[in-house]
């Protein structure tokens, strides 16, 4: 069993299992009925997503100083005990059954998904290579 990190919207991999959603908002111009079947995600964890603020500053990044500080204050909001336990528990379930996370960004390097990743590789989830 694994846990794969994907780009929401994303054509799924047969044995992808459930998508969950770790973006701050539902994908816009899509009725919510439709979100698994266009293949954005099957359920929705915003407590996974950088605090809007950080969102600002990520898509604001620049300079490899401004995407570490991001960086760096994302895994400060991580190690919350909410997110923390939410990070445990999926890394737990990649050890039963397949599932991913993921979010809308092209380069999952200058993307949410990235940290999100390491902090599960930390947590023991059997990531997908």
């Amino acid at each position: 069993m694994t846990l794969r990190i994907v780009r929401l919207g994303s054509p799924r991999a047969p044995d992808e299992g459930l998508r969950v959603g770790t973006v701050r908002r539902p994908p816009r111009g899509v009725a919510k009925s439709e979100f698994a079947s266009r293949d954005f995600y099957d359920a929705w964890l915003p407590e996974l997503s950088p605090s809007p603020a950080l969102v600002a500053r990520a898509l604001a990044a620049t300079t490899e100083k401004e995407w570490a500080a991001f960086v760096r204050d994302f895994r400060r909001e991580l190690a919350a005990p909410q997110a923390r336990h939410l990070i445990d528990l999926l890394a737990a379930m990649s050890h039963t059954t397949n599932l991913s996370i993921g979010c809308y960004c092209a380069d999952e390097t200058r993307c949410h998904r990235s940290v999100l990743r390491e902090s599960l590789d930390a947590a023991g989830a059997d990531l997908h290579r």
